[in-house]
């Protein structure tokens, strides 16, 4: 596409690049925003006397990266010529900057990080660093992007504090009180409870600032503003030429309902001479007559009976009456049509709220509003403890740190000196904290003072509010500035994007889509702008509707992969992008039809890494090996494709275990062979194993040398270590497809790694609710001609062509909160001030019907949702260069006259957006489509059939050879730390062993002055689900006795001073450390328990010993216990010295004991 068009706007661009002026500019989808935003830097950077006193400021690394290349192109490119007069000025600005960097000797092009242009969390990261004290918040921190393990333990310790001795005691304790009252409000589901405090500390920085020093009153005082409001919005729009008809005929319908037990209010009057206002008394009527115009539903009445007031009267005259009366009242509805907000505002008239709270509801939320402070200071707690934050501690911390508005801190009045002009990108996106961020950082600037702010975005692009974007601050700065600041709007309208039909029809089409003029501006409304493109119209239909219907997806997904394939063949060259609303609706049905046709393509953060078959028998695999009793992890790893047990042989295999054969001569051994509890102890039973196939024996009898290898070394490694092992070894390599599946292996074996303690996982739906958030690699093997995302990843990309799939599919619904919350005219009138009124509303109580309070905020934010869809769907329709292509779906219906037509579409779909625009298209194809929906539906069905085949290796599958060049040899078997020690022991005692060695590792790295005997024995339930994930099947007393002793080993060892030395913080020190090397010729690998460098300069290597002693002779049994472990210690020495060349000392320590034995190393 050529440009053959004028720039419509060249002037407002010109405007924008005033360097004494503050601006707040619109730039509408494909309009250049960041090349002006790069512009007007260029040409503020000429005239500072240091970079660093601009700052830029946007929301995502990738947009940091994007505007500082485009700024060091312009910089090293400056001399190049081009024809394009956005180039030529980019470029001319450019010179003028490395001009004034010549004076000032700053050489930018060899120092980019002087370009302060960074993200908005990397900026409140900045400040906190600055003055951590002030803000509350650590420094050395790290942020997290994902803190949902932090909110769960935050809200397990709120949860918790009902539980404590401490707090229970205290019968009057208020904490402890709420806690109980929010518990039986949620009848007493804990789960629940803590799910809902998760979900809610997540956006603690919207509602923190609200739930503190609320009273009734002041709250109530919210209610009937609400009221209030509600009410003015429609006198206000009702047209005054029609009041006196609709007087007339709220009258007569009055009249007619006096004496006949109607509710309404309108049959108490005995006329009314005047519109209703908009006081708390007006509240009824408007009702009534907002229940006269409206059915239930919302629509505007096409009939009346007299429940209505329009009674069918006796006599021929009344009838005649009736008929002029109903005549009257229709033609007014038909006027009143014309304006679909006042429909929409007559019908939010019945989901008012109340005026007041319930005592009950005023309880219930009091409690609520004690707790989430106290739940809060709990996160902080959490916070310091694990090192990690969320971004919104940050952003908290660095508003703390720049103070209040009235009094500013040293830091802000610092940085206020400091910075000179203020760029944010985005700014639609801004959510109400970062605003307020902007307002601080910008509180002493003055009109004429010679600093600038300069916001740009498009309320029309806003579709974060679930990050907490609010496009109303977008209106709000536009007509009354930020803070101090008064900002002079411009409005871009020139679109460089797309081509003339395109622009043309998304002009046409979203003005109908969107409200022409600010209303609802509070609940997120965006009016349309129209947009004029300088390309040419192409040659076809720029925008194609492809309708299907009764979800007939697979049929769409056919015709997805049709359009994709005509493209490849018509503009080879071409980049194509598939977006969908969400995920899912790419996944299930599109990505396997591209893959059926061989079509390569790269599916940007779209298949969840848990989905993929590789990684769902990895984690198996990591379950069987994790806990030996988890029988349907041990079931599914047999049937993986390493082993592909059948399921004829699994059904054989366990109903051996249920009713196994008796062997007369030893009874005792039926009984074990009765209790085999694990699938583990069945796979070792050869009497079970000949109840299988013969393929099937020969499969397991491998299985069983593989992972028997692995779990005897358990807990020497780390669990990934040992996963990834066993994978090796069971062949798990030769049954990947791609390197794709390679790759998410490395993916899953690093986020095991980094989440498993102490060899362990402790919380396996923890883990897996981490692993559902990681997405695989998209094909490294693939271009970028075609990509699938989600809208919100597309925002900001553009494309040749444009698919969006499913536009027909229902939004899921959201989840309860556990408080929902509004302000009203707070942050969007004067940030400074706070004036504002505030609605809070509690979770409706377990088993109760509704909460009207919470019911109308729900609604208030399904409205927004709704607004939102209408911004996401510009965004998809926006992204194309030269064709688009929508498709839906919808269900059909038989009208009257026995032709089948499109039902509406389903209200939270995009489609029902479009549905204006579109209905005939559907109405058009529904009729021509008639005779092959019911083959259409059978395809469809057979389309979604699973397919159930088994894929495996085959049963005498061996490890591969290495190839011929590489010379092996096989080294000579070791004996490891643990078989040594417990070569004589019992299963127990190698249990007990194994649990300590990994929890001594874990305290020493956790820092032992952490520990103490109440913490251990807190950690008694743990200390069981350890010996259960070993394999132990003993009886409870068993476990219990080895529960017991574990905890003496171990507070033993933190109360001895010798365990506080060898486990205390010591130079060089490590645990559990992992060593190969040749000893003798022979390749050697040892695990050594813990080794450091002591104060008096030797090298200690210390092994734990869990041995015990029955008898009075315990130093004699110790000596015995050196002279058994002296040749292993000596081992580990000759290690330790072709490393180090200090003279080691070596150690073993006896938890259950408190014993010790020393001695030099002799070379």
């Amino acid at each position: 596409m050529s440009d053959t068009k004028h720039i419509s706007d060249l002037a407002e661009r010109k405007l924008a690049l005033d360097p004494t002026c503050s601006f707040i500019v619109q730039a509408p989808a494909g309009s250049g925003k960041t090349g002006l935003l790069i512009q007007r830097y260029l040409k503020l950077l000429a005239r500072v006397k240091e970079p660093e006193e601009i700052i830029v400021i946007t929301f995502t690394n990738k947009a940091v990266a994007e505007i500082q290349k485009g700024v060091l192109a312009a910089l090293t490119q400056s001399s190049e010529i081009s024809d394009n007069e956005h180039i030529k000025l980019t470029r001319k600005l450019a010179s003028a900057v490395l001009k004034h960097d010549g004076q000032l000797g700053w050489q930018i092009v060899k120092n980019p990080t002087r370009l302060r242009i960074q993200t908005i969390d990397s900026l409140c990261a900045s400040i906190v660093r600055q003055m951590p004290i002030l803000s509350k918040s650590s420094s050395q921190m790290e942020s997290t992007s994902d803190a949902s393990d932090l909110y769960r333990e935050a809200a397990r310790a709120t949860i918790g504090l009902v539980t404590r001795n401490n707090f229970v005691e205290q019968k009057d304790n208020v904490v402890v009180k709420d806690i109980e009252q929010l518990l039986v409000h949620l009848g007493n589901d804990v789960s629940r409870a803590e799910k809902l405090f998760v979900k809610i500390l997540e956006k603690r920085n919207q509602w923190l600032r609200h739930v503190i020093g609320k009273g009734r009153e002041e709250l109530e005082k919210g209610l009937r503003s609400i009221r209030y409001e509600a009410l003015k919005n429609v006198s206000n729009i009702y047209p005054e030429s029609m009041q006196g008809e609709l007087l007339q005929l709220v009258n007569y319908a009055g009249n007619n309902l006096k004496g006949r037990g109607s509710n309404l209010s309108i049959s108490s009057y005995e006329e009314l001479f005047a519109m209703p206002g908009c006081e708390e008394h007006d509240v009824d009527l408007w009702k009534d007559i907002a229940q006269l115009l409206l059915t239930k539903d919302g629509n505007w009445r096409k009939s009346l009976t007299k429940k209505n007031g329009f009674p069918s009267g006796n006599t021929r005259t009344q009838k005649k009456e009736l008929v002029s009366w109903k005549e009257r009242f229709f033609i007014l509805i038909d006027k009143l049509k014309e304006d679909d907000t006042l429909r929409k505002w007559l019908h939010d008239l019945s989901r008012l709220p109340p005026p007041t709270y319930t005592n009950p509801q005023w309880e219930v939320l009091s409690s609520i509003t004690r707790l989430l402070p106290y739940a809060v200071a709990q996160l902080k707690v959490v916070f310091k403890a694990r090192g990690r934050v969320d971004y919104t501690e940050v952003m908290l911390g660095a508003l703390q740190a720049l103070g209040e508005f009235e009094e500013p801190t040293d830091l802000a009045l610092g940085l206020d000196y400091r910075i000179q002009h203020l760029l944010m990108d985005e700014f639609q996106d801004t959510s109400v904290s970062q605003y307020e961020l902007i307002t601080k950082l910008t509180t002493g600037w003055e009109l004429g003072d010679g600093r600038t702010l300069f916001v740009v975005g498009d309320p029309m692009q806003s579709i974060y509010r679930f990050r907490d974007a609010e496009v109303s601050l977008f209106s709000s700065a536009r007509t009354k500035g930020i803070g101090n600041i008064k900002l002079e709007s411009i409005v871009l309208r020139t679109n460089f994007r797309s081509q003339s039909g395109i622009v043309d029809w998304v002009n046409n089409t979203f003005s109908q889509i969107m409200l022409k003029r600010d209303e609802c501006v509070s609940a997120g409304s965006v009016p349309y702008t129209d947009s004029v493109s300088i390309h040419e119209g192409l040659a076809g239909e720029s925008v194609s509707i492809h309708p299907s219907f009764n979800e007939n997806y697979a049929a769409e997904a056919k015709e997805v992969v049709d359009i994709v394939l005509r493209v490849r063949r018509d503009d080879p060259s071409a980049t194509i992008a598939i977006l969908g609303r969400t995920r899912k609706d790419l996944y299930d049905e599109i990505i396997p039809q591209l893959r059926k046709v061989e079509m390569p393509f790269r599916a940007i953060r779209i298949e969840g890494l848990g989905c993929r078959p590789v990684v769902q028998d990895l984690l198996v695999l990591t379950r069987a090996l994790a806990h030996l009793a988890d029988k349907l992890a041990w079931l599914a790893m047999l049937r993986a494709p390493w082993c592909g047990l059948k399921l004829a042989d699994l059904s054989a295999l366990f109903s051996v275990q249920t009713t196994p054969a008796v062997d007369i001569e030893n009874p005792k051994e039926n009984s074990l062979r009765k209790n085999h509890q694990t699938v583990w102890g069945v796979l070792n039973d050869d009497a079970c194993l000949s109840a299988a196939s013969a393929d099937g024996v020969i499969r397991l009898l491998r299985i069983r040398e593989v992972l028997g290898s692995c779990i005897n070394n358990r807990n020497r490694q780390s669990l990934r270590a040992v996963v990834e092992a066993a994978w090796l070894a069971l062949g798990g390599p030769a049954c990947l497809k791609n390197d794709a599946d390679f790759e998410d292996i490395k993916i899953y074996l690093d986020y095991l790694e980094a989440n498993e303690r102490m060899g362990d996982i402790y919380d396996l739906a923890t883990f897996e609710e981490g692993l559902a958030k990681l997405y695989a690699l998209p094909d490294i093997e693939a271009n970028d001609t075609l990509q699938l995302m989600t809208i919100h990843a597309s925002k900001g990309l553009e494309f040749d062509y444009v698919i969006v799939p499913g536009l027909g599919r229902k939004k899921r619904s959201n989840e309860k909160e556990l408080l929902l919350w509004e302000e009203w005219s707070s942050i969007l009138d004067d940030v400074k001030r706070g004036k504002n009124d505030l609605l809070l509303a509690p979770i409706k109580e377990e088993g109760a019907i509704s909460d009207r309070i919470y019911l109308w905020l729900e609604k208030l934010n399904q409205k927004k949702e709704s607004f939102e869809d209408e911004r996401l769907l510009y965004v998809a329709a926006t992204r194309a260069r030269k064709f688009l292509h929508l498709m839906g779906s919808t269900a059909l219906s038989v009208n009257i006259d026995g032709v089948l037509e499109p039902k509406e579409p389903a209200e939270k779909s995009l489609l029902s957006k479009l549905w204006p625009v579109v209905q005939p298209i559907f109405s058009k194809v529904a009729a021509q489509e008639k005779p092959l929906i019911g083959k259409r539906k059978i395809e469809s069905q057979k389309e979604q059939a699973i397919d159930q085949s088994l894929r495996r290796l085959v049963s005498d599958w061996i490890f591969p050879s290495a190839p011929a060049h590489v010379k092996w040899r096989p080294p000579k078997e070791n004996v490891c730390t643990q078989e040594i020690e417990f070569s004589w022991a019992g299963e127990t005692a190698r249990h007990i062993g194994s649990i300590v060695h990994r929890w001594l590792k874990y305290i020493a790295e956790d820092k032992i002055d952490k520990w103490d005997k109440d913490r251990i024995e807190k950690l008694h339930n743990i200390f069981r689900q350890n010996l259960l994930t070993c394999g132990m099947s003993g009886n409870n007393d068993e476990i219990e006795f080895a529960i017991t002793r574990i905890k003496s080993a171990l507070i033993h060892t933190i109360n001895d001073t010798r365990g506080q030395w060898l486990l205390g913080p010591q130079r060089d020190a490590q645990n559990e450390l992992y060593m190969t090397t040749v000893i003798d010729g022979d390749s050697v690998s040892l695990i050594i328990d813990r080794t450091f460098i002591g104060e008096d300069g030797l090298r200690w290597i210390v092994d734990y010993k869990t041995s015990s002693h029955i008898g009075t002779d315990i130093e004699f049994f110790l000596d015995r216990e050196q002279e058994r472990y002296c040749n292993q210690l000596n081992r580990y020495a000759v290690m330790i010295s072709r490393i180090d060349s200090r003279p080691i000392k070596l150690g073993l320590y006896f938890p259950l004991l408190k014993g010790w034995r020393e001695w030099v190393y002799k070379k």
